[in-house]
């Protein structure tokens, strides 16, 4: 399984919204929020299968959207790897 960065913007009509659906599908804790401060945004990172997948923690109504951005961690071996190759 590969891991996605979940940013999933709203307006702030949507807030209330967005939130308690999040919850509702069982998500709640694994999202962060940037609402408090003026950021209508919710940021989570979801171990998933696919881009697809991932985005279903997210709202049906956010989804269009929202982004899966799929990570990836750099070893350092990789890292001294980029150095020799330059």
């Amino acid at each position: 399984m590969d891991r996605y960065l979940i940013v999933s913007p709203h307006t702030v009509e949507e807030c209330k919204k967005a939130i308690h659906q999040v919850h509702a599908l069982g998500y709640i804790t694994h999202f962060d929020w940037g609402c408090a401060v003026g950021d209508h945004t919710g940021w989570a990172i979801i171990e998933a299968d696919s881009e697809a997948e991932a985005l279903l923690v997210v709202p049906s109504f956010e989804r269009p959207k929202a982004r899966a951005v799929r990570l990836k961690k750099f070893s350092p071996e990789e890292v001294r790897g980029m150095h020799a190759a330059s």
